[in-house]
């Protein structure tokens, strides 16, 4: 204790916000000024204000604290039950990912992006590198 104060401990998600402020402080000093945007590109990205005035908030409120299950999928494979049972500590089991593959991200079991791992203060993340549309989530869902 120091000056009277009790000493709290860091908030894990201090570090996480602080990492990705340092990254996109990175990013922004070596990457050109992006091209000026195109009136269709405008229209596109709307602030959410005129989202709250058309009643569109109220909706979404609805669902925001619904949970779901979000799942980080490093690989799959089959084994047969006579290996699964010969399993002990130190054993490898070889997944259909390769090293340095993108990850998956699931939600609900349904694939929503893709992803590497990051560590920060001995903690485990991903940062996500390419979202999947809605188009190609219905494509897919098809298949």
């Amino acid at each position: 204790m120091t000056d009277g104060k009790e000493d709290k401990p860091a908030d894990p998600m201090d570090d996480w916000a602080s990492a990705l402020a340092e990254q996109t402080s990175a990013e922004a000093t070596t990457t050109a000024a992006p091209p000026a945007a195109t009136p269709a590109a405008a229209t596109v990205f709307q602030p959410l204000e005129r989202d709250v005035a058309s009643g569109f908030h109220n909706d979404i409120e609805m669902i925001l604290d619904i949970p779901v299950q979000l799942t980080v999928e490093l690989g799959r494979t089959k084994v047969p039950i006579k290996s699964l049972l010969q399993l002990a500590q130190g054993s490898v089991v070889e997944l259909d990912g390769l090293a340095g593959e993108p990850m998956d991200v699931l939600v609900n079991g349904y694939l929503i992006a893709q992803g590497e791992v990051v560590v920060v203060n001995d903690k485990f993340g991903i940062r996500l590198t390419d979202i999947i549309t809605p188009s190609e989530r219905i494509r897919k869902l098809n298949k």
